[in-house]
């Protein structure tokens, strides 16, 4: 596990109580199995972050986009606040590397998925609030979860997006394939592929086949793009 200090110097913003960092990044797969506490994990921390991170993306989207309906304004904040786009925000920070686990949950691959790096970022948020107040914690989000946003929405419509351009450039039919299922019943993880005429274009996963599709299509756009751009 990296140093907590590392991380706190990554996002710019330094805890007064550092155990409010550390309970956010503590799984309950360790408390459990080291029997301390229940709150001592991340998941009350994240409720409260997950309110916070609500309120300050919807003022954010409310006073950036004055014209926007109601409607549009909920899809790109669903866009910037998804598991998906909060796993993205992780993997930037590493924040599965800062993480404490059991050693089942960090055998399984925990420290990698999507939903439990996601409520992680979350926890960080309720941290930083609990430790400071609501500016920190807009700061960070600002800084951390509302940036990148016009790749963190093709991310959040990248089935429909593939299927339009394909559709455009009439480039064949599209289809994507089960590949494998992999872990224990109840953490099934699905790894498909995209593709295109037969020809695999793309390929993802996620913990339901809905899920690793999205993955698949967006890495297909992905390589599409740096194709281009290479």
């Amino acid at each position: 596990m990296d140093s907590l200090e590392e991380l706190e110097q990554k996002i710019g913003y330094y805890f007064q109580d550092k155990s409010l960092l550390r309970q956010a990044l503590t799984h309950s797969s360790f408390s459990n199995e080291q029997k301390i506490n229940k709150w001592k994990n991340y998941e009350r921390i994240e409720f409260l972050g997950d309110a916070v991170l609500e309120l300050v993306s919807s003022d954010y989207f409310y006073h950036e986009y004055p014209e926007e309906t109601e409607g549009n304004l909920t899809k790109m904040r669903a866009a910037a606040v998804c598991e998906q786009a909060l796993a993205i925000t992780a993997r930037e920070l590493k924040l599965g590397n800062y993480m404490v686990f059991g050693k089942g949950e960090e055998q399984n691959g925990g420290r990698d998925r999507d939903s439990i790096i996601a409520d992680a970022v979350e926890a960080v948020i309720g941290a930083i609030y609990l430790d400071a107040g609501i500016d920190e914690a807009k700061k960070f989000i600002y800084g951390f979860v509302l940036n990148d946003l016009e790749n963190k929405r093709l991310f959040y419509d990248a089935k429909s997006v593939l299927q339009e351009q394909l559709q455009e450039a009439k480039a064949g039919e599209l289809t994507y394939e089960l590949v494998r299922e992999e872990g224990p019943e109840h953490e099934k993880i699905f790894v498909m592929e995209a593709l295109l005429n037969g020809k695999v274009i793309g390929t993802g996963q996620g913990k339901s086949k809905k899920a690793a599709q999205q993955h698949a299509a967006y890495d297909a756009l992905m390589k599409h793009k740096r194709a281009c751009e290479g």
